[in-house]
């Protein structure tokens, strides 16, 4: 579930796998991988909002979660 600053959580269907499959692919959390993870969640039909305000707000929500999800698993190797 995502949260923007307006206090709307969306769910986005695959985020997780998707997370992961970059994770193992070696990907930065950069604008780079924010790209790709938009791109795979169009392809798995998820709505991603066209207007360029939202879509930049869309996005710099997606990276603070992959940044999230590499620091944890970062964190947590080998435990």
């Amino acid at each position: 579930m995502l949260s923007f600053s307006d206090d709307t959580k969306v769910r986005v269907n695959g985020l997780d796998e998707i997370l992961a499959d970059l994770y193992a692919e070696g990907r930065q959390a950069n604008k780079e991988s924010t790209e790709e993870i938009i791109k795979r969640l169009e392809a798995a039909k998820n709505y991603i909002p066209s207007s360029d305000r939202t879509r930049k707000e869309f996005a710099y929500i997606l990276l603070k979660e992959y940044r999230e999800y590499v620091e944890h698993r970062t964190n947590n190797k080998g435990q």
